[in-house]
């Protein structure tokens, strides 16, 4: 597989190991050490997807993190210590779509990579039901557009990630079904779920402060207790 990539790791010997697999692997790799050559790198170049470590000197990962997600849809992964996890939490409610733990396999990276850009870059032909792309869907105060991948709320446009837009269209597009998190993690992540509860909570927390006046009671997304989720507003 093709792509264009930005690796942001302030360790030498790991960003070089990094990047001369994944060239073994196809891709192009930019690399860089600190936070703010890499958001000038960013801002001169297009890249499919970023490889974004969250211990960065000048700036940090987490910033870095907030500037990219503030213009762009790119896919980030997280390179994250296993310690991390207060970090990697807060990286997927920034923005991140994926994380993964170092130490880590370069097989299991470059998978990650190949399924992260794979899911961008056929974003546009996603459907996994064989539902209909071109029409406008609505739901009480939200229209979807999934040909625009655009969400508007009063008028108001509201800007989602990949993943969270494929959550919302999900359920817009079948009202009437409860996904389990299992449900959620094959169709949306196109994997095999490991009960990791974090990645799903985390989107799902980080979609109702976007589309709900009140995420503590949510009104398009509700949560049925041990059980899954289902479209609130019918």
């Amino acid at each position: 597989m093709e792509g264009n990539l930005l690796i942001i790791e302030d360790d030498p010997e790991i960003s070089e190991m990094i990047a001369n697999y994944l060239e073994k692997e196809g891709y192009q790799s930019t690399v860089v050490h600190d936070g703010e050559e890499a958001l000038r790198q960013f801002e001169s170049k297009r890249f499919d997807l970023v490889l974004l470590d969250l211990m960065l000197p000048k700036l940090n990962g987490l910033e870095v993190l907030r500037r990219i997600r503030a213009q762009s849809q790119v896919p980030i992964l997280i390179l994250s210590a296993k310690d991390g996890e207060a970090d990697k939490a807060l990286g997927l409610r920034i923005g991140a779509d994926d994380y993964i733990a170092k130490p880590f396999s370069p097989i299991e990276l470059a998978a990650r990579v190949e399924a992260s850009i794979r899911r961008a870059t056929q974003y546009s032909n996603t459907d996994h039901e064989n539902e209909p792309e071109s029409q406008v869907l609505s739901v009480g105060e939200l229209i979807i557009d999934p040909d625009n991948f655009k969400v508007l709320k009063r008028n108001k446009e509201i800007k989602l990630t990949a993943k969270e837009f494929q959550i919302l269209k999900l359920f817009v597009q079948h009202p009437t079904r409860v996904y389990t998190k299992a449900m959620l993690y094959r169709l949306v992540w196109n994997e095999e779920y490991y009960h990791d509860d974090n990645v799903i909570n985390v989107h799902m927390r980080r979609l109702r402060e976007k589309i709900e006046d009140d995420p503590s009671n949510p009104r398009y997304i509700c949560t049925l207790w041990g059980i899954g989720y289902r479209l609130g507003e019918q």
